[in-house]
């Protein structure tokens, strides 16, 4: 650390609160959603004087513009935002508060960004986004609100798969109400897309969904998964759950436990619910007390390392695509098969990188699973 670096401040919290961190000791500079992309503009208007940090933070409704970025420190898997900002009203969020209305990137554009992070050496690309399935305000065209005038995430989706150089596409997390048939019906037929969905739930409770002002009920929600299983019956689904929201009542929980309990997912998210300033749900009635809330999330996390050993047994044996990465154990070597299982083996340098087929063997203590090299290739999906 250098007393001389200058720390700047960005994201979420320094949009929604950006006098309060510049009031940190040690903060020169706080930039808010609009802002945080320009911060080399900034630079030379910073001093190491005392007193308050320098905020540029505007409105919120300034963040207008797309702007694209990837992450590129790993040589193995890279995060490449695709959409940013969210138009959905959900009582329990400030996102769009801190990141402004949807917008996305072209599709030209992030084709051309893959190639960029395939010319690095990149195997596996992550689509990010805060809500990916609006891309191209996707939400209007689905729901039948407006007529398709540009390119939607089934577009997208469709020109990255011509992308040879990459090996293996993941969509990080995706609305069920935008996770179209077409969208489950072109991943199940595509060579790169991983066999992976991350769909937020939130609640398994209809009165809980609706004053979480979620755009779906849990009808909805368990066909999509079932539509999944039918095409993929190998396919990884996580799931997002918040415990303990307003009004969130005993029988409630336990409608959501049995109702994810019976679902054929693979692992859960559980987030316990905070208070956010300017949310409507900070003002709603039927507070639940915050114990309360730490053993709903207690249940459901076991619940989740229940289902994972379980989508975990049901592959031993089998042969799956892995592809290798850096562990943080010097003599193991770590990876993922396509559809998100963990494996751990004994460190070879010359995986790193590879896509290798292997059997998976046995589950380890840590949950990992032991592997088998395998001769013959074993395709993704």
């Amino acid at each position: 650390f250098s007393p001389n670096a200058f720390v700047v401040v960005v994201g979420c919290y320094a949009q929604l609160k950006p006098q309060e961190i510049a009031g940190i000791p040690g903060v020169d500079l706080v930039l808010g959603a609009a802002e945080k992309f320009r911060i080399l503009d900034y630079i030379d208007d910073l001093s190491k004087a005392p007193g308050k940090g320098l905020v540029r933070a505007g409105e919120v409704r300034e963040a207008r513009d797309f702007v694209n970025a990837f992450s590129f420190g790993d040589r193995t898997r890279s995060f490449l935002k695709v959409q940013d900002g969210c138009d959905y009203k959900c009582s329990f969020c400030t996102i769009p508060l801190a990141r402004g209305k949807s917008r996305s990137d072209t599709v030209e554009s992030v084709v051309a960004n893959a190639r960029k992070i395939a010319a690095m050496g990149v195997r596996e690309i992550v689509l990010t986004g805060v809500n990916i399935g609006d891309f191209g305000n996707g939400t209007q065209v689905i729901e039948g609100l407006k007529p398709k005038k540009e390119a939607l995430l089934i577009d997208l989706l469709h020109e990255l798969d011509q992308i040879d150089e990459i090996a293996r596409f993941r969509i990080s997390s995706i609305e069920p109400n935008l996770c179209t048939d077409e969208i489950i019906e072109f991943v199940a037929g595509s060579q790169r897309f991983a066999p992976h969905f991350h769909m937020p739930l939130q609640s398994g409770n209809n009165k809980q969904l609706q004053a979480m002002r979620r755009r779906y009920r849990r009808e909805l929600y368990a066909g999509r998964v079932g539509r999944i299983k039918e095409l993929m019956p190998h396919c990884c689904i996580g799931v997002d759950l918040i415990v303990g929201f307003p009004g969130e009542t005993e029988a409630d929980f336990l409608e959501t436990y049995r109702f994810v309990q019976e679902l054929e997912v693979s692992y859960l998210h559980v987030f316990t619910y905070s208070e956010r300033p300017n949310t409507p749900a900070a003002d709603m009635d039927g507070v639940v007390p915050v114990e309360e809330r730490r053993r709903r999330n207690e249940m459901l996390t076991i619940l989740s390392e229940k289902k994972r050993h379980y989508f975990y047994e049901q592959h031993l044996g089998q042969a799956r695509p892995v592809l290798f990465e850096q562990h943080r154990e010097p003599d193991l070597v770590a990876g993922f098969t396509d559809n998100y299982i963990k494996i751990e083996a004994p460190f070879d340098p010359g995986l790193i990188n590879e896509i290798e087929a292997v059997r998976l063997s046995k589950i380890g203590p840590e949950g990992a699973m032991a592997i088998e090299r395998l001769e013959t290739p074993v395709g993704e999906h």
